[in-house]
């Protein structure tokens, strides 16, 4: 089973994760924001990745610390599992509707981060999450984890839908991602032999 376990304590959050990207979409997910916490069990439940969150943070100021370091910790336990990344297929994608909402998100376990985010809302909170923290919790996972991420939101009138859409367009193509490819079992998807910053 390929997994990883990561805690992290700062003086505005308090915080645990633990994956296992061969699971079966168990989830077990607490950050005190309710919305965050929807998303994060879409997330695991489409991706197959069994996913345990328990979160303490500043909330009385506001949901950026919370939102941003959940990331990193989901983000790092994933890095954590894939350790050098030897035989996962590595690129993934997906077209993901909810409703009206279609959106697009494509991965490459490249280990070299970066988040292309093309989302927009029409209003600036879902329940009492910012919706601008939404690019903060994408941008501290793909970071952490090591992922070249592309969002994009190609129509959608409901907020709702189309940041849920994004979340499972993300489980979905990161389940294609890290899958393992049995035509190259133990080998390093890059012609370098190794995927790290450079490669």
């Amino acid at each position: 089973m390929r997994q990883g376990s990561v805690e992290r304590k700062t003086n505005e959050t308090n915080i645990s994760g633990k994956v296992n990207l061969d699971g079966t979409g168990i989830f077990e997910v607490s950050s005190g924001i309710g919305f965050l916490d929807h998303m994060l069990e879409q997330f695991s439940r489409h991706s197959l990745i069994d996913l345990k969150v328990k979160a303490d943070g500043d909330l009385h100021i506001d949901f950026h610390h919370t939102t941003e370091d959940t990331g990193i910790v989901i983000g790092e336990a994933v890095n954590a599992a894939l350790g050098d990344r030897a035989g996962i297929t590595r690129y993934g994608s997906a077209l993901v509707p909810l409703d009206e909402a279609l959106t697009r998100v494509v991965v490459d376990c490249s280990n070299r981060p970066y988040l292309i985010w093309k989302v927009g809302f029409s209003c600036n909170k879902l329940g009492k999450m910012d919706t601008e923290l939404f690019k903060e919790w994408f941008q501290a996972f793909s970071q952490a984890a090591g992922l070249t991420v592309h969002v994009e939101n190609l129509y959608g009138e409901n907020n709702h839908h189309i940041i849920e859409s994004a979340y499972k367009g993300l489980a979905r193509a990161l389940r294609q991602a890290v899958s393992l490819d049995e035509r190259s079992a133990g080998v390093i998807p890059s012609t370098k032999g190794v995927l790290s910053g450079t490669s």
